[in-house]
């Protein structure tokens, strides 16, 4: 959720860019009439390419499909399992010329919490492809009726002429329900009306400046908010395209942005980082890029990736709901999100704001027991629709009128806004509590780390000790010693900062935007049954170095639990 500039850009808040037309129906009847936009490319797919006028008609198709599939007194949602096909964005097409609501589904997910996202979003339809039918055949006989890409889909459209069906929905009609990431509990599904995706991508298409003749490129997966929001949606406003990649990969998208011509490019969670970890070409500037939009991309790695694809970067603070903003046109601040209006606050769980930060001559944060809180928009939600079917959580997170962000953050004296984690990642160590999520920046500055995650895991004696999960760069081994000195070196972590545990992840369990799924981390622990054979060190009070973290060592903690009555912890 954390990020910075290269090049600060103004930018109006969300919600304050206008309604580019009367309805989603209306704005794609008008790019398919509109003799200046109609035959421009929508949408590119590998060496494929469909016009905004062929957009259109392949939208009414499906909008007959699902009038027809879709049962009768129950809301028109169709659920969605599928990699970046254009078949996605028709789906998004045809629901929105009968008031329908596209749900993606993540396909890291499996079994029952997959069934639990398509029975609580109330689908009547599933579209897939082969590629994902081992994902859904535990559970086929208890999902909506399917049609599969490639084999059922197509006879299923081919009896649908291109006619519009001429319904003409409300605008606040849902369009899409995009499920959170759900790094630190289940994901909650957020409405997102006609309204909501128009004003977004009209306000993308403002502050990226984009026009006609941009291309976008969309590897983020098309059923998180991101790729929606800043990749997609923009295009239609603005009438120009996207190339679709099937996922993001790192070896493969500079050449993806080459053959597409792509202009902008939108990101979420650590992409970039492995960007940068690709062997380095002395033509990577060499390409069409001008812009890219996202957020959670670390100072340095923002930086880095600015200068060697020589393309501006906009990083910004943000999430699926959408409801705090933070001013992006103050003064470059290290670490900062940027400069906080007084609606914008950081509070306690009783909504008392928090103190403002203190640093050291170093730049360390030395109060974060008593800075640091969550972040809330005391204004009020701003764009945040709701979650389907989950008035509890709304209310958790619209109380007291004002917008609860679920993030961490600080204020330091002149009003710049720092992001500290989620409310999840608290630490407590020795009686003192802090945030993972600074402990992560600093760690990421090593030059063989792509990827950190710092987490708590329990103590064999009282509160938490820390423990990173490091993902290493291709080729690297971890230097015990090395990893050790550099780490005592960095001014930004103190002694309790310093991770007692650290584990070495060869397959990061992720969500599908490359957010690492913390509470899985956290299960898992240093436990040599649930770490799936990655190596775990240890580094004890007075050690100068970390050290393979053994079976006995395993056993003889095991026992302390048990010794001091903390068994329990042993196994959540």
């Amino acid at each position: 959720m954390s990020g910075s500039a290269a090049g600060p850009r103004s930018a109006p808040a969300p919600g304050q860019a206008p309604l580019p037309a009367q309805n989603a129906a209306a704005l794609l009847r008008t790019n398919a009439s509109d003799p200046e936009i109609r035959d421009r490319p929508a949408i590119r797919f590998g060496d494929a390419i469909w016009t905004h006028g062929e957009f259109y008609a392949e939208s009414c198709r499906w909008a007959s499909l699902l009038l027809e599939r879709l049962p009768e007194g129950r809301p028109r949602h169709v659920a969605i399992l599928l990699d970046n096909l254009p078949e996605y964005l028709f789906a998004f097409g045809g629901a929105a010329l009968v008031g329908g609501a596209v749900v993606g589904l993540n396909h890291t997910r499996r079994g029952e919490p997959l069934l639990r996202d398509v029975a609580h979003t109330d689908c009547g339809l599933l579209i897939t492809e082969p590629r994902h039918r081992d994902v859904i055949a535990p559970i086929a006989d208890a999902l909506p009726p399917a049609l599969v890409v490639g084999d059922t889909l197509e006879p299923a459209l081919a009896a649908h002429d291109d006619r519009d069906p001429g319904l003409d929905p409300d605008v606040d009609t849902p369009w899409a329900l995009i499920f959170t990431s759900g790094t630190s509990d289940a994901p909650k599904a957020v409405i997102c009306s006609q309204r909501r995706l128009l004003v977004t991508g009209n306000r993308m298409r403002m502050i990226m400046d984009l026009g006609p003749d941009d291309v976008g490129y969309v590897c983020m997966p098309l059923f998180h908010s991101n790729a929606v929001q800043v990749g997609w949606a923009p295009s239609i406003v603005a009438g120009c395209s996207v190339g679709l990649a099937r996922k993001f990969s790192a070896s493969g998208w500079l050449p993806d942005v080459r053959h597409y011509g792509a202009t902008y490019f939108n990101y979420t969670g650590k992409p970039l980082a492995y960007l940068l970890a690709q062997p380095e070409r002395t033509d990577d500037a060499d390409n069409t890029l001008r812009v890219a939009f996202g957020n959670e991309g670390s100072p340095q790695v923002v930086d880095g990736f600015a200068r060697r694809f020589g393309v501006e970067v906009i990083d910004a603070y943000g999430a699926t709901e959408g409801g705090v903003a933070v001013s992006r046109d103050a003064d470059p601040r290290a670490g900062a999100l940027g400069k906080v209006t007084p609606n914008v606050q950081v509070v306690d769980d009783d909504g008392h704001e928090k103190p403002r930060a203190e640093f050291d001559d170093r730049g360390r944060l030395m109060n974060a027991e008593t800075a640091v809180g969550e972040i809330v928009n005391t204004a009020g939600a701003g764009p945040f629709e709701g979650y389907y079917n989950n008035p509890a959580a709304t209310e958790k997170t619209t109380r007291n009128g004002w917008y609860w962000s679920g993030d961490l953050g600080y204020i330091d004296a002149d009003g710049y806004l720092y992001f500290a984690g989620r409310t999840a990642d608290w630490i407590r160590v020795d009686g003192e509590n802090f945030p993972a999520g600074p402990i992560e920046e600093a760690i990421r500055l090593h030059p063989d780390v792509v990827l950190a995650a710092v987490y708590g895991v329990p103590d064999d004696q009282a509160g938490d000790q820390i423990m990173a999960g490091l993902v290493l760069r291709d080729g690297v081994e971890f230097d015990s010693l090395g990893f050790a000195v550099w780490l005592d070196a960095q001014p930004d972590i103190g002694p309790k900062w310093r991770p007692r545990y650290v584990r070495v992840i060869a397959e990061p369990p992720t969500t599908g935007t490359f957010k690492i799924v913390k509470r899985t981390l956290i299960h898992e622990k240093w436990r040599g049954d649930r770490a799936h054979g990655d190596p775990v060190f240890v580094r004890g009070r007075d050690e100068a170095a970390y050290r393979p973290f053994t079976v006995v060592d395993e056993s003889e903690l095991h026992a302390s639990f048990g010794q001091y009555g903390r068994e329990r912890f042993w196994d959540l």
